[in-house]
């Protein structure tokens, strides 16, 4: 099967084999955008600066000539210098001189301003494009990916574009304008033979660059790909804080950075001391050149055929062409080096999306709230099946539990309900339709989540709470907060409900990190519920808190629950036992017991396990030094 990045490195834009017209295809819309009129003509007043621009810049040099033969004794100028001194002060070639310069840079910078917001916009509008494309891509993706590494794609990308949009239409059209323009005027000032230096100069000067600036990409990829390691990395280690101290990591972690820093030291080395080789070979080029110029416009001088003025003057007009010539270098680097950063961002871009919409989608009517699996057959990878052919009904407003040893499928369920992956075969359905046949906002919205392990975002309680609800009041807030039984510890902090909880939560326990998700899913009110091991993570005391709040919460809704404490599902209508992705047995709690089944053997390893505990919790009581034996089970490991 072929891949975004082979499809790409194929046929689509890269870095070093005819991406530029490619991507300025993709990025034109954004630079000329249809539904902003305001733009276009920012772009059109930036162009006519341009070309003003341009125009004196070339003008300029005639000025510094005429004044400088203005200046030369009477008798060593030419007729048509004497008629030019007789109409015109040197004073004042000197101040034309000054002005032309200053329209110069100042139609520029105008060009600059006015654009300036054109880019931002190009800019902006891409990196929404591709942020919203990043929550469009499958689960599977994103397991797949480290999250620092995405971001600092986005970063290096929204970057890139912007150097491309800034220097390919603000800066190659003026430099080819300029270089037209001092060609022209050598041509008819000084003749073919000094045309045909500058051409040849600038030729050998950009296929120098051009060669050496393919080279360079290379190098710039490796440094990308080391830098987005050395990130990654970093946010990796600083995200699992507790767990590197939980094992004195440390420098382990530390290691790992400094040789991902490493290879990033040698390649951005390599980019730096390529880039100085490039400069060297670029000055000695049109240095070579432009003496060639001199000399013979020199020798012209000698015999009398051209002023000293006209010696001036090409000189002036070389170092003007210095600048664009010199740009030409800078531009291709610039473009070059701007796709190698965005190759990665529009790589993301290309890759698909693995749960699509079908074309005119309906919205998902739930009428009852009735979800039925019928024969799901479904595998993460297809030679390694997890369900085979799953059967069963949560009728509207019941609850249904499903348990069994890890590993056994039960958490693939919620997923696949969820619609984060596609199932094989089969079907699932709520009140009849298919969930492939329906839009995944409204199937999404139809369903509440409260999961084993609850992140937070690093913001407010009110905020996280409100996640579930955006729109919704203050009042609503604090009546979700309160039927999750966390009103009281919010109103106990200093802060309140303006209280951050950090990275991920890390601000609150585990209980209270779970009410906030309750008080969330309450908030939103949805007609079906998925608690998926909603307490499993919890302290037995925790757990029955929290367990109260979970059934008022799923009371009237459909319910569906993964669950590893077999304490918490007693009450169900239904529990479903799987095992290696199927059910192998179902019923209420009492005739599962009677069944002595694998259900009942659970049951009795998890009730010693939580006496077991039990007992340890009363003998540390009476002994805090007191040390549990190596191997002691807990009530969850028992169960599986």
């Amino acid at each position: 099967m072929t891949t975004a990045v082979e499809r790409r490195r194929k046929g689509g834009v890269t870095a070093d084999r005819g991406g530029t017209v490619a991507a300025m295809r993709s990025l034109w819309p954004f630079m000329w955008p249809a539904d902003r009129p305001d733009l276009k003509q920012r772009v059109a007043f930036a162009l006519a600066a341009l070309v003003v621009a341009k125009v004196a810049t070339v003008l300029v040099p005639f000025a510094y000539k005429w004044a400088t033969d203005a200046l030369v004794p009477a008798g060593t100028t030419s007729t048509d210098t004497l008629l030019v001194a007789a109409v015109a002060t040197p004073i004042f070639l000197v101040v034309a001189y000054g002005v032309g310069r200053v329209m110069s840079t100042g139609f520029t910078q105008l060009r600059d301003a006015l654009f300036a917001k054109v880019g931002q916009h190009a800019v902006r509008r891409l990196a929404f494009r591709t942020f919203v494309h990043l929550h469009d891509l499958s689960l599977r993706f994103h397991l797949e990916r480290r999250t620092g590494g995405l971001s600092r794609v986005i970063s290096r990308g929204t970057n890139g574009i912007e150097s491309m949009v800034r220097h390919t239409l603000l800066n190659m059209v003026p430099t080819a304008l300029e270089f037209a323009f001092a060609a022209a005027i050598i041509g008819y000032h000084f003749g073919l033979s000094y045309v045909l230096v500058v051409v040849a100069t600038v030729v050998v000067y950009v296929a120098f660059t051009v060669v050496a600036s393919n080279r360079r990409i290379a190098i710039r990829r490796a440094m990308n790909e080391s830098d987005t390691d050395a990130n990654s990395k970093a946010v990796d280690s600083l995200l699992n804080y507790e767990t590197v101290k939980y094992f004195g990591n440390e420098g382990l972690e530390s290691r790992r950075f400094d040789v991902a820093m490493e290879r990033y030291q040698d390649a951005a080395t390599k980019t730096w001391t390529s880039l100085a080789w490039l400069n060297l070979g670029q000055t000695v080029i049109f240095t070579i050149g432009m003496t060639i110029a001199m000399v013979m416009s020199a020798s012209e001088v000698v015999r009398g055929t051209l002023t000293i003025g006209d010696f001036v003057l090409i000189n002036a007009l070389l170092i003007q062409l210095a600048i664009p010539l010199n740009f030409i270098g800078t531009l291709y680097r610039e473009i070059k080096q701007g796709l190698a950063d965005i190759e990665t961002m529009f790589t993301l871009l290309d890759e698909p999306a693995e749960i699509v919409d079908r074309p005119g989608a309906p919205a998902l009517e739930v009428r009852e709230g009735a979800v039925r699996f019928d024969d799901v057959r479904f595998g993460y990878d297809p030679a390694r099946p997890i369900l085979k052919g799953v059967s069963f009904d949560i009728p509207a407003g019941h609850s249904v539990a499903i348990v069994g040893p890890s590993g056994a499928g039960k958490s693939t369920i919620s997923r696949l309900l969820f619609r984060f992956y596609d199932i094989g075969s089969g079907s699932i359905t709520i009140d009849g339709q298919d969930l492939r046949e329906v839009s995944q906002t409204s199937l999404r919205a139809a369903i509440g989540m409260v999961p084993q392990d609850t992140v937070l975002f690093n913001d407010t309680i009110a905020y996280n709470i409100r996640y579930g609800r955006p729109d919704a009041t203050e009042e609503e807030v604090r009546q979700a907060a309160e039927l999750a039984q966390i009103a009281d510890f919010i109103q106990s902090l200093p802060k309140g409900y303006d209280t951050e909880v950090g990275e991920r939560g890390l601000k609150l326990s585990g209980g209270e990190k779970q009410r906030v998700a309750i008080a969330r899913t309450i908030l939103k009110g949805p007609p079906i519920l998925v608690l998926d091991e909603a307490t499993s993570a919890l302290d037995s005391h925790t757990e029955r808190e929290i367990q109260g709040a979970l059934d008022r919460v799923s009371t009237g809704r459909t319910t569906l629950i993964i669950a590893h404490r077999l304490s918490t599902v007693v009450h169900v209508d239904q529990i479903l036992v799987l095992k290696d992705g199927v059910i192998v047995e179902r019923g209420r709690h009492a005739e599962l017991m009677a069944e002595r089944g694998l259900y009942a053997s659970m049951w009795s390893r998890q009730q010693e396990a939580e006496e077991a505990a039990e007992r340890l919790r009363r003998v540390r009581e009476q002994d805090p030094g007191f040390l549990a034996p190596m191997g002691t089970p807990d009530a969850v490991t028992a169960a599986e």
